[in-house]
């Protein structure tokens, strides 16, 4: 497989749209779904309401994520980014983060998740935003950081930087809250077979993931690898 070994300038540039993808194209006009969703579970079984998502994370914990590609363990120092620790640690304790597709990896760059497989739970949470954290930790591999599309806009999703190079998108404001700790190589194993998402690449679409959820991505992505569960280990 070919590494991405763009420049400095062309790796931001990259970031930057997916970052813009990241809530941009969930707010366009919705697809038409085609009876998608008459399988999925309902929104209140997978997910609770953001509004009752706001317990405290513990100063320090462990999140071990169980992946297609074998166990994966996350620690969390909440004074790196006590916001994004917050909604992390309630994403999981909630059950959220079952099933859900690593629908964008770019080799030597990133693996992106935390679109609910589910486009009701989604939904619910789309709009549910954390105020930014300031960056006290570089973005280098393995350390793990919310996406977001401008200033105050960090919801669900999440990436997990595979290069030191990665630490240019301090200056972007993308503030890490962990940091792999065990099973990088795992990470490091995901699929990335289908690139960039669409419409730059031939990736998944992220607005009919937000949509259509894993029927969508199952059809038309079948080797993407998902994480199974994930679990709080305080």
């Amino acid at each position: 497989m070919m590494r991405y070994e763009k420049t400095s300038v062309a790796l931001l540039s990259v970031f930057l749209a997916f970052a813009l993808t990241s809530t941009s194209l969930a707010t366009q006009a919705q697809p038409k779904e085609q009876g998608v969703q008459s399988n999925q579970p309902s929104a209140s079984k997978a997910s609770p309401d953001p509004a009752t998502a706001t317990a405290k994370a513990p100063e320090t914990f462990k999140v071990n994520l169980d992946t297609t590609k074998g166990p994966v363990v996350i620690e969390v120092v909440r004074a790196w980014a006590p916001n994004g620790a917050d909604r992390f640690y309630n994403l999981v304790k909630s059950g959220f983060y079952t099933d859900i597709a690593f629908f964008r990896v770019i080799e030597g760059f990133m693996a992106q998740f935390g679109i609910h497989g589910n486009p009701a739970v989604s939904a619910k949470w789309r709009d549910a935003k954390i105020p930014d954290d300031p960056v006290k930790q570089s973005n280098l591999r393995g350390f793990v950081s919310f996406a977001m599309a401008g200033p105050n806009t960090r919801t669900t999703q999440l990436f997990i930087n595979y290069a030191d190079r990665n630490r240019q998108l301090d200056r972007s404001g993308f503030s890490p809250f962990g940091r792999v700790i065990q099973g990088m190589e795992n990470i490091d194993n995901l699929y990335s077979g289908y690139g960039e998402g669409a419409p730059s690449g031939q990736g998944p679409n992220q607005g009919l993931v937000q949509t259509q959820g894993n029927p969508y991505l199952k059809k038309n992505f079948p080797h993407l690898d998902y994480i199974k569960s994930a679990t709080v280990v305080e």
